[in-house]
């Protein structure tokens, strides 16, 4: 290992790598064993030799765009439903997925399968797999708002996949008052989106959701750019697919939004997705309607599963023993990947103790605990609930990063589903808050998180969630103490005054320069530019008179608690403290 330059890792507790192991086996001039069945898995089926052979498929359009640009609305009016009403705010939280008939195609009427993304900043995930299952994007351009963030996010996307994907630019709200449709032009032309209006080769449409103004022409487009880019799929043979929404249905368990890419899907088929399985009990199509068979191009909702997927995931089709061995190695990997994050902790660790007893310093025994630093961040724990699981990691995402080097979140864990028992006592284990996502939070669990004293943050909103952690957050950072002076005075000659018993005390003949100098505020001498002390006030008389406040222009007597240092000329500056809460 020395000769082969590794000399941080020829040590005698240096753990090694599967790797490393095999490297060195063969070093010493063994074979190393590999255990095929261990490196089994389930891979899509090898792609046709002439696909053009095989027949067409649906269209995969995804509308993208910023939030409230009326994507929703678009498709709304498509499909002559109302959507848009029944998402929270008017704002789309989850991938929706449907197909709309159209004229046109070998038989005489095809289908387009539309996806609507979320254009919430917080749901960039999902946006982003969306886009990688597509084959046309429509962005979808407010004429009265013009190019935002989510609008750019989207064009960096197509930018990505450039020429894999087809862009079409919908040019919506047109039908609003003081909407400039040549600016908006002009402006994606600044982002490098060169539209046919003014001589680029991407097609724009000038739309309105509400009114349905130009959505014939938009399908038309779509239509016409599916038969260009000559879509086709093997319509029988093993599924590939991917997971576009998953979440827990009382009374079906665990569900999932299938698109299905190649092959065909029937009820009773083995599939596996990530690390979980199942066999397909039930597919439904998105207006609710059994489907007996699903083809490439379709989105249909699987019933059947295990366990949850997870959004994402590729779905793919094997007989039930090749799925049970696919599964157990992929858990395996799984397992071996965390574990390979501890060895590299373990090794990072011996060497840091190797180089301080080299440096001669002793090792002490102390637990990692007290090693710490007591005053580092302070941690606001969140469990995570939401309806589906793209919705939970546009969750964990957009909450992880709030905070600074002072206070933070930290996501003790997230799943899909209703708030449960077990949920209020990991929050009270852990010292954290629950945090609710498009669930119902029943009046039982309601009850029981008030006795323990757990607070449940539920909104149906990501960005009303948002701003309710940073305000939470915000509370654990330090408070920020201000001083506002409120009066000023010089001293303009020092008296003994006589107390009982013989007792004397100094004085301060002052006048008040600035403002009002109360009593019951802080007050705090200023010599020569500095600070001398700090303190309250003992006595203030006016004419002989004790008095609570004295104006400018006035002169009054006064005396500290505890100090009698004053001398002539110093300045008396009276103050109070505001508290203001953290900043992130």
């Amino acid at each position: 290992m020395r000769q082969a330059g590794m000399m941080d890792e020829a040590t005698y507790d240096y753990v090694l790598t599967s790797d490393y192991a095999a490297l060195l086996t063969e070093e010493f001039g063994r074979n190393p064993i590999i255990n095929d069945e261990a490196a089994f898995d389930i891979h899509p089926p090898p792609l046709n030799s002439t696909p053009s052979t095989l027949p067409t498929r649906p269209p995969v359009v995804t509308i993208m765009g910023h939030v409230d640009h009326g994507k929703t609305t678009l498709l709304d009016t498509l499909r002559s439903s109302s959507v848009a009403k029944g998402e929270a705010g008017g704002i789309t939280q989850h991938i929706g997925a449907f197909s709309v008939p159209v004229p046109g195609g070998e038989c005489g009427q095809r289908s387009i399968t539309f996806l609507d993304t979320p254009g919430h900043a917080a749901f960039s995930a999902m946006r982003a797999r969306g886009a990688s299952v597509t084959d046309i994007v429509v962005l979808v351009v407010a004429a009265d708002d013009g190019i935002m963030p989510q609008t750019k996010e989207v064009i960096n996307l197509i930018k990505k996949d450039d020429g894999k994907v087809g862009v079409v630019v919908a040019i919506n709200k047109v039908d609003k008052p003081g909407c400039d449709i040549e600016a908006v032009q002009k402006a994606l032309m600044a982002e490098n989106i060169q539209l046919e209006a003014l001589g680029g080769d991407i097609p724009s449409v000038n739309v309105s959701g509400l009114t349905g103004e130009g959505l014939s022409e938009l399908v038309e487009t779509l239509s016409l750019m599916a038969e260009m880019q000559d879509l086709r799929a093997e319509r029988a043979g093993p599924v590939q697919g991917y997971v576009l929404e998953s979440k827990v249905l009382k009374g079906l368990g665990p569900v999932a939004t299938v698109l299905i890419l190649r092959g065909c899907l029937m009820p009773g088929t083995h599939i596996i997705s990530g690390v979980s399985h199942g066999k397909v009990r039930v597919m439904n199509d998105p207006t609710g309607a059994a489907v007996k068979a699903a083809y490439p191009g379709m989105a249909i909702t699987v019933c059947g599963w295990k366990t949850l997927p997870q959004a994402g995931d590729e779905v793919l089709q094997g007989t039930e023993a090749e799925i049970k061995k696919a599964l157990s190695n992929r858990l395996r990997k799984s397992e071996v990947e965390a574990s390979l994050v501890d060895v590299e902790a373990i090794n990072s660790t011996r060497r840091l103790e190797r180089e301080r007893r080299e440096l001669g310093v002793e090792s002490t025994n102390e637990s990692p605990d007290k090693d710490t630093d007591p005053e580092g961040p302070k941690e606001l724990r969140l469990i995570i609930k939401a309806d589906v699981s793209g919705s939970a990691e546009a969750v964990v995402g957009a909450l992880q990063g709030i905070g600074n080097k002072e206070a933070m979140t930290k996501i003790v864990s997230s799943s899909v589903g209703d708030i449960t028992e077990s949920d209020v006592m990991m929050a009270k284990a852990t010292g954290g808050i629950i945090v609710a996502f498009s669930v119902s939070v029943p009046r039982a669990i309601q009850s029981l998180a008030a006795q323990n004293g757990i607070s449940i943050c539920s909104s149906s909103i990501i960005y009303r969630l948002m701003d309710d952690i940073k305000e939470r957050v915000i509370g654990l950072l330090p408070v920020i103490t201000e001083t506002k002076v409120t009066g000023e005075a010089t001293v303009l000659q020092l008296f003994d005054i006589q107390l009982k018993a013989k007792q004397t005390k100094k004085v301060a003949g002052c006048r008040v320069i600035n403002g009002i100098v109360e009593k019951i505020r802080f007050a705090r001498v200023i010599r020569d530019g500095s600070i001398i002390h700090e303190g309250t006030l003992d006595t203030m008389r006016h004419l002989k008179k004790d008095v609570t406040e004295v104006r400018k222009g006035s002169e009054c007597g006064l005396s500290f608690n505890g100090f009698s240092d004053l001398r002539d000329g110093d300045l008396i500056q009276m103050y109070q403290k505001i508290e203001k809460p953290g900043i992130l």
